[in-house]
């Protein structure tokens, strides 16, 4: 005999909150799917556009759909698109998704570990995972250009190289910017190096645009020795000073700050992070050379200028010294960029 069970309403059958692990490749996804509470569900693929599917399916199902996936090559189009359709998405930074050190990792298993320190995130633990902001299209945009600029400076320096190095084959130093230069060479020789010259000419010209472009972002009230191509491409990496709430963290983006290991009763200091934006990093060693030179009343040379002005002293203390200065003109920068301070009050001559 059949009894007439009550079907679930649509309150009891809803869930609260639905995470998903996604795995980003540039063919397909992997996604572990996590509902309320419960376990990890088995991974599933799809390609980019039926994922948008599925993930619209899950908002009809769903109070709240969170998705999590690493940066990397594909940068933030998919957050956009995920965060146009109504879906909470973090944007995390890699890392090696294998806790147990087991030495399997596959794309099954990180989209699983993604959903799983998405839930462990979600329920309070904010060191479960680290999240990348976001960029703005403008920000992007600003931002392209700077590290194109990059990517052409190096190709440039790539071709050179590849000039001087067919030339030294046939005992021929090539100095400087051989290219430009009358050479006394071998007539074979000659339509060699060409195909260099005009990939060189080609480049160079992509360059000299795209600096102006650069130098065009800088304000024109600038510290002496901070050139507005350093300037433009500091504003273009770091997008919005406002996004740092205090100079520990200005810091520890750049990578400048030393690095720690102690336990119990050892103790012992270690090189510099490295971590966090390495183009900002060179772009302050540099300045902080030119600071020495153009601005040696400044606060932040006053402090270290015993060490990076004395001929005595040793190549491995400079250093130290240079990168200190390096990092607190980082946080001069920001301090000056967010109105916390005036030039005046660093000691800075504005040009």
């Amino acid at each position: 005999m059949k009894t007439n069970t009550p079907p679930k309403t649509e309150t009891q059958a809803r869930i609260q909150q639905l995470k998903l692990g996604v795995d980003w490749h540039a063919d397909h996804f992997r996604v572990v799917r996590m509902c309320d509470g419960q376990s990890p569900q088995p991974a599933q693929r799809f390609t980019p556009a039926s994922f948008l599917l599925f993930v619209q399916k899950q908002l009809t199902l769903a109070d709240l759909v969170c998705v999590v996936y690493e940066a990397g090559p594909g940068g933030f189009h998919l957050h956009r698109q995920l965060t146009g359709l109504g879906v909470t998405t973090y944007v995390v930074h890699p890392q090696k998704l294998d806790p147990q050190h087991k030495g399997v990792v596959t794309d099954k298993t990180d989209a699983r570990e993604l959903a799983l320190n998405l839930d462990r995130y979600l329920r309070g633990n904010q060191r479960a995972m680290s999240v990348v902001r976001v960029p703005t299209e403008a920000e992007e945009q600003r931002r392209a250009l700077s590290r194109q600029r990059e990517q052409l400076r190096r190709e440039r320096q790539r071709l050179a190289a590849q000039g001087r190095s067919l030339g030294l084959t046939q005992g021929i130093r090539l100095r400087g910017e051989w290219w430009s230069q009358t050479l006394s060479i071998p007539e074979w020789l000659e339509p060699r190096l060409k195909v260099w010259r005009k990939l060189i000419t080609a480049v160079e010209e992509q360059l000299e645009a795209l600096t102006k472009q650069v130098e065009a972002l800088a304000p024109k009230a600038r510290p002496k020795g901070l050139g507005p191509l350093t300037l433009g491409t500091l504003l273009a990496e770091l997008c919005d000073w406002s996004r740092f709430q205090n100079r520990k963290q200005i810091g520890s983006y750049t990578g400048l700050c030393g690095g720690v290991s102690s336990s119990g009763q050892s103790h012992c200091d270690l090189s510099i992070t490295k971590a966090g934006n390495a183009r900002v990093r060179w772009s302050l060693i540099e300045l902080a050379w030119r600071m020495v030179l153009y601005q040696p009343q400044s606060k932040a040379v006053q402090c270290w200028k015993h060490v990076l002005l004395n001929p005595q002293a040793a190549a491995r203390q400079k250093k130290r010294a240079l990168v200190a200065l390096a990092r607190q003109l980082a946080v001069d920068l920001w301090r000056w960029q967010t109105g916390k301070v005036t030039p005046e009050q660093l000691g800075w001559v504005m040009v």
